[in-house]
């Protein structure tokens, strides 16, 4: 069986220096990360399409790790694209209908995903209230990860290498999910 491509897909304004989907796309082999044109004002249209074109960029099965407002692109790629994922990480989902900068993404997609996924919302996050986050799992079929206080599961909430992360993308993947060893930033599993 060939192994998946790992393709990180980060939110508006991009997944900065330190941010965990940023050491993940440094540091794990053969990772792809999604770049948006324009991460400020984005487009439904034009964010799906990049996404779209580098999952069928990939040589075989894909596993997509999507921050914030790239679950909700993720949910709505198209069918042909959708059927290379055999598998998704959903952290932090976005509300599109709370910015008007993301209505682009109004509505999100409450169709079942083709693919194992796993959302990930925490109790606190500014940007979704975890009820929808939990809505929004229960539409895809997603298997659901409620973090106690997690904020936006970002760098700003002291989310920098995430081992749960980590953890769940292995669960995702069949394959051994690390880091090199010696980073500090490491929070305890008891968040949940």
């Amino acid at each position: 069986m060939t192994k998946p491509t790992i393709v990180i897909v980060p939110g508006w304004r991009d997944s900065g220096p330190g941010h965990w989907q940023s050491l993940w796309a440094e540091r794990m082999q053969g990772a792809v990360r999604v770049v948006q044109d324009d991460w400020l004002t984005p487009g439904r249209a034009a964010w799906v399409s990049m996404l779209e074109t580098r999952v069928l960029e990939c040589p075989g099965p894909v596993v997509i790790v999507a921050h914030s407002l790239g679950c909700i692109a993720t949910a709505h790629l198209p069918e042909a694209a959708a059927a290379r994922i055999s598998g998704a990480l959903l952290v932090a989902p976005a509300d599109p209908e709370r910015r008007a900068v993301l209505s682009d993404f109004a509505p999100v997609p409450h169709a079942k995903l083709p693919y194992r996924s796993i959302v990930v919302a925490s109790s606190n996050d500014p940007y979704c209230p975890v009820r929808l986050a939990g809505a929004y799992a229960r539409a895809w079929g997603s298997e659901f990860v409620r973090m106690q206080n997690a904020g936006h599961i970002n760098l700003e909430s002291g989310h920098g290498d995430w081992p749960l992360g980590l953890a769940l993308l292995q669960s995702l993947t069949d394959e051994p999910a690390s880091l090199p060893a010696g980073r500090s930033n490491i929070e305890p599993l008891a968040t949940l």
